[in-house]
């Protein structure tokens, strides 16, 4: 079960239909653990399969991790059904994921044609492995 405070059944029921809509989130077996206004938080296990070159989850995984959870974080707040693509995005890399990885995403501000929001990846410790912006266009 999403943990939520806000949020009424009916929106979560549209939002986890559009969350398992995209192939990718089966793929890389993506949980939403909550879902609230301007807020998401999932996690995602770490797999050798997507080891990088230091056998650590790839930053191009963590990226995709990042990009998802934050659209879904902006889709809480503007509706499921809402079409919206990735326009400008930046990942920072703190230290090695060498476990599950937890990713919290904020919106920072809903605009008529842009959607800003943010990410913290954590490991299982709850150390910052990466943090994330990314700006979503409205269409």
């Amino acid at each position: 079960m999403v943990e939520t405070s806000t949020m009424k059944d009916l929106e979560i029921k549209n939002m986890m239909s559009r969350v398992n809509s995209v192939p990718m989130m089966d793929t890389l077996r993506l949980e939403i653990l909550r879902l609230d206004h301007g807020e998401c938080d999932a996690i995602v296990p770490r797999e050798e399969k997507w080891d990088g070159i230091y056998k650590t989850m790839h930053g191009g995984i963590l990226g995709t991790i990042a990009d998802s959870v934050t659209c879904w974080a902006i889709l809480t707040l503007i509706g499921a059904d809402e079409q919206v693509a990735t326009t400008d995005f930046n990942i920072r890399f703190l230290r090695p994921c060498l476990t599950d990885a937890t990713c919290k995403a904020r919106v920072i501000k809903i605009g008529n044609r842009l959607c800003v929001a943010e990410a913290d990846l954590l490991d299982e410790q709850g150390r910052k492995v990466a943090v994330a912006q990314a700006t979503y266009a409205r269409i």
